[in-house]
């Protein structure tokens, strides 16, 4: 049986804040200072890495066998890379961005001056009454462009607005909760595993447990281009969790009610051993962890290999349906991530 309470309530409520504070990889400090300022609310003392990630510290039982967590904050998103003559505008995208999810999508402009503009993205002369390939046009960088809303039609009128070359984009995420317990939403990967680790931290905490290993959390914030892993870890750790969305697709045992456990990914197997312990204490907490292999996928753990990492790496994630585009998941997955977190931190 499960030895603590993971509030659902406060795990949901978390991750619908976390998923309306913008963080496209390159720009995610608002989302690092959110989860800092939950953390410091718990009692657990927190800094900063010169690159902007976050770290945690949890004083455990023991600390002759260190091990540290992690999930990343950062997500996909767009930079502004050209201001075409009309005034509109073509982005460059942050890694994995699928743009035919995002056509038409409302979007933000953030200007180094502080404001926000609006638009949306579209195809470049889109009109179906003009454009009679508009139905099967490729959907790419170059084919896409975003319409303003702001009276400009010459890149010099967009200029004075503000916006510039190297102007990050902040895709509308679309935050829904069902009555049946769905979250919908741009950008659970990763956030919903972040609000999952607050959740687990909270229910040691209330329960006034102590970790049984001195662990360090990072919230890393470059996951997405390959080099969030490393950042602010110490060099002696035995273990290391990863967080990070569960994949759901063809060949997979994985859904949006369950957490999974990644055994193999693109960068190769996970720790064996490591995740044959995260496998027995799920069974004897009564966690239906299901296992499976994601043939296009890499992790922070493998970002931390990479890097020279020594300590044995598993990975854990709820569910997401549609990875990379209009995710999915529901309550179930996330409460029963956190749950396996919370057991993991006392488990010896």
């Amino acid at each position: 049986m499960a030895r603590f309470e993971i509030s659902t309530e406060y795990l949901v409520q978390t991750l619908v804040d976390l998923l309306n504070t913008p963080s496209p990889t390159g720009d995610a400090d608002y989302a690092i200072s959110f989860v800092q300022g939950e953390l410091e609310a718990m009692g657990v003392r927190t800094e900063r890495t010169i690159k902007g990630a976050l770290l945690a510290h949890l004083e455990g039982h023991r600390a002759d066998k260190p091990r540290a967590i992690t999930a990343h904050v950062d997500t996909l998103g767009a930079m502004v890379r050209q201001i075409k003559p009309n005034g509109r505008l073509k982005l460059a995208a942050l890694n994995g961005l699928n743009w035919p999810t995002v056509e038409s999508e409302g979007l933000s402009i953030a200007t180094r001056s502080g404001r926000q503009i609006r638009g949306s993205l579209v195809l470049a002369n889109g009109a179906a009454h003009v454009n009679k390939e508009a139905g099967t046009s490729l959907r790419n960088a170059d084919t896409m462009e975003v319409r303003l809303d702001e009276r400009t039609e010459r890149a010099e009128e967009t200029r004075l607005l503000g916006i510039e070359v190297g102007d990050y984009v902040y895709f509308d995420p679309r935050v829904e909760v069902s009555e049946s317990g769905f979250i919908r939403s741009r950008f659970l990967d990763d956030k919903a595993c972040v609000a999952c680790l607050l959740a687990a931290v909270k229910g040691l905490v209330d329960a006034q447990a102590t970790p049984a290993q001195t662990t360090t959390l990072l919230i890393s914030n470059f996951e997405e281009v390959g080099h969030g892993g490393m950042d602010g870890l110490q060099g002696n750790l035995f273990e290391l969790l990863v967080l990070d969305m569960a994949c759901i697709g063809e060949g997979l045992l994985g859904d949006e009610f369950h957490c999974s456990i990644c055994v193999k990914d693109g960068g190769g197997p996970y720790s064996k051993s490591l995740s044959d312990k995260i496998r027995s204490l799920a069974g004897h907490r009564g966690i239906d962890l299901h296992a499976d292999v994601y043939p296009y996928y890499s992790s922070d753990g493998t970002a931390y290999w990479r890097a020279g990492g020594q300590a044995e790496v598993a990975l854990i994630g709820p569910g997401v349906d549609t990875s990379h585009g209009y995710e999915r998941t529901h309550k179930e997955a996330l409460t029963d991530t956190a749950q396996l977190v919370a057991e993991y931190l006392v488990e010896e």
